[in-house]
């Protein structure tokens, strides 16, 4: 009887496809972000591709979320399922937020930390892509995602130090006292490299729950 029920319910393989699916959508997402970030008659066309992919994302998310409390087996601990996809959620999210802030204000250029930032969100993207799928193998794979997961981190540490080299810049490029335009220009461009930053926080959240992950399966 356990044995026909388990064949019944959805087979734990399907979260290794939900987890690639997502993360491919969160590197698309970051490319269209480092496209925005080059400013230019492309900023429409990149916005609106990471509004469609934050909403692709939210719809694996949520495949994930139905799938944790209708399969029978899992590969590894419910929370953790949950924590991990929230996570890589949280990014696109957080790109989207992004996004948005730009389109609010009108931006239609940006400064070259910007577009060292969204660099830097590209290449955590693509660890994470290159990360998820050896989660159906952590025993063989623990040393590779520990140093994946590593790498993420020291990129994150990486973009620390762009931002305040950024946010130093616009300082001083808009301190002169000739209006309240440079003010403006402050505010806004703060505003966009702390959505930036925290796009490579939640990739950094990403890693701590692959290594959570690894950690409690070793």
């Amino acid at each position: 009887m356990l044995g026909w029920f388990q064949a019944l319910m959805p087979r734990e393989e399907r979260f290794f496809d939900l987890f690639a699916r997502h993360a491919a959508i969160i590197l698309a997402g970051a490319e269209a972000l480092r496209g925005l970030l080059q400013g230019g008659d492309g900023i429409e066309r990149c916005c609106k591709e990471i509004f469609d992919r934050e909403a692709e994302a939210d719809e694996v998310t949520r495949q994930v979320l139905i799938a944790v409390r209708r399969t029978f087996v899992t590969p590894f601990d419910r929370t953790d399922i949950q924590d991990l996809i929230s996570s890589m959620d949280d990014a696109i999210d957080q790109m989207n937020k992004t996004a948005k802030t730009i389109v609010m204000f009108e931006v239609k250029a940006f400064e070259p930390p910007m577009r060292e930032m969204a660099e830097i969100i590209v290449q955590a993207a693509k660890l994470v892509v290159e990360a998820v799928p050896l989660l159906s193998s952590i025993g063989s794979n623990a040393g590779r995602l520990n140093a994946l997961t590593a790498r993420i981190i020291a990129i994150e540490e990486q973009a620390d130090e762009v931002h305040d080299r950024g946010i130093k810049a616009l300082f001083v490029a808009n301190r002169q006292p000739d209006g309240p335009g440079n003010a403006l220009r402050f505010i806004v461009g703060s505003e966009l490299y702390d959505h930036l930053e925290k796009v490579v926080d939640r990739f950094e959240d990403v890693a701590n729950e692959i290594s959570s992950i690894v950690v409690d399966q070793l």
